[in-house]
């Protein structure tokens, strides 16, 4: 049997009115998703338990069938593992974003999407001016990077991830509790080497917005989880942009396939995600294909760009693999979005997000399409989101 798991970061939405009070599921074109919800099954499950923020790390981790509850400590420490940082058990590692500050207010929590070469040139400097044998600054991509801290102080404080407070305040929601200060002075500090740097000034005079601060959110320790082949018996390779979900596929022991043209934004090369989930199906039992371009979408409030990205999923990437279907004996695929990014919030929401599983064993549920409301109408309710996985390996959706 192979496997493959679809996600469409962020795809659920709420019903926009700009789109005649449609979802952009329910406007955009797509017949593959459609024929998988239509002929297999179609439910709701929980990727974000009680108690725990709605962030793409918590999501990601129970769709592999890992509880966040026992297997969560931070996104940072997984973010890490993707650029080869080893942490000690005492290490925390903090997301750094790199930002655009307006006097007191988050104007962009990913500075312009800043190409990763001008990334580098100030995250070098941020490490070589605020860095010492207890913090460290490492490049990343675009604009997120990573912060270890190898002191002695517990971190026992609250961050805001960036994206969740746009146009707000930045002295209202800098880091608090034990070891803020020294995030906080970080932070500030990096905002005064930043400013007037080259790059900046060129990309002010491009028009483009400047990578004039750091953001230190995030953080957590080094995780302990069993590999994916020891709890499930698989082996399983992992497509994505996404530094989060390579650190994840890090811990699992999966391999990390690297494809061409693939940005973790809207011009990624969807069409080579679709073919090399399929020759990665040919050497691995379960491979999971993730797609961010919805998610910044939803991030930026952009319509089209949402509905198009859905589309584009649908089209190069689930359609194909479709298709392939005949070339594997026995196959089930499994599509949902990890959480709702809603246009009209612009951040992560915690309900339960639609899914569709179809394949080999699979039994045919109410036969409606894929959207958000005919899951929610189904009955078919996953409430403990790890268990998911368990279901789609053994067939039954109901059990």
């Amino acid at each position: 049997m192979k496997y493959c798991i679809i996600i469409p970061d962020g795809m659920a939405d709420y019903a926009v009115d700009k789109l005649s009070g449609r979802t952009p599921i329910e406007t955009a074109r797509t017949p593959n998703l459609d024929f998988i919800a239509q002929n297999g099954q179609l439910g709701i499950v929980r990727t974000i338990p009680s108690g725990f923020p709605a962030g793409s790390d918590v999501a990601n981790l129970t769709i592999v069938g890992y509880n966040p509850k026992e297997y969560y400590s931070g996104r940072a420490p997984l973010e890490a593992a993707s650029i080869g940082i080893r942490l000690n058990d005492s290490d925390w590692a903090f997301r750094c974003n790199l930002i655009t500050a307006n006097e007191d207010a988050l104007e962009d929590f990913c500075a312009g999407h800043i190409k990763t070469d001008e990334a580098e040139v100030l995250i070098k400097l941020i490490n070589e001016k605020l860095g010492n044998e207890t913090i460290l600054f490492y490049p990343g991509k675009s604009y997120r990077h990573i912060m270890v801290y190898k002191g002695t102080q517990e971190m026992d404080v609250k961050c805001f991830p960036p994206h969740d407070i746009i146009g707000k305040s930045i002295q209202k929601h800098l880091p608090k509790g034990n070891g803020s200060e020294i995030l906080i002075d970080l932070m500030n500090r990096s905002r005064a080497l930043l400013s007037n740097h080259d790059v900046n000034k060129v990309r002010i005079d491009l028009g483009e917005n400047p990578a004039n601060m750091i953001w230190l959110w995030g953080q957590g320790q080094h995780p302990k989880m069993p590999i994916f082949k020891e709890r499930f018996n698989l082996t399983g390779a992992v497509i994505t942009a996404v530094d989060l979900l390579k650190g994840i596929a890090c811990y699992l022991g999966w391999d990390i396939i690297e494809v061409p043209g693939t940005t973790g934004y809207f011009d990624t090369n969807y069409t080579n995600k679709g073919q090399y989930a399929i020759q990665a199906l040919e050497t691995h039992d379960l491979v999971l294909v993730h797609i961010e371009a919805p998610d910044e979408a939803g991030h930026e409030g952009n319509v089209h760009e949402k509905v198009l990205a859905i589309e584009q999923v649908d089209s190069k990437i689930i359609g194909p693999i479709l298709d392939a279907r005949n070339k594997f004996r026995d196959l089930r695929i499994l599509v949902l979005p990890d959480h709702y990014t809603p246009i009209a919030k612009r951040t992560h929401t915690a309900e339960s997000v639609p899914f569709a599983a179809y394949g080999t064993g699979i039994e045919k549920g109410i036969g409606l399409p894929y959207n958000e409301a005919n899951a929610h109408s189904s009955g078919l309710h996953i409430k403990e989101g790890h268990r998911l996985i368990e279901h789609l390996i053994s067939g039954s959706f109901y059990k």
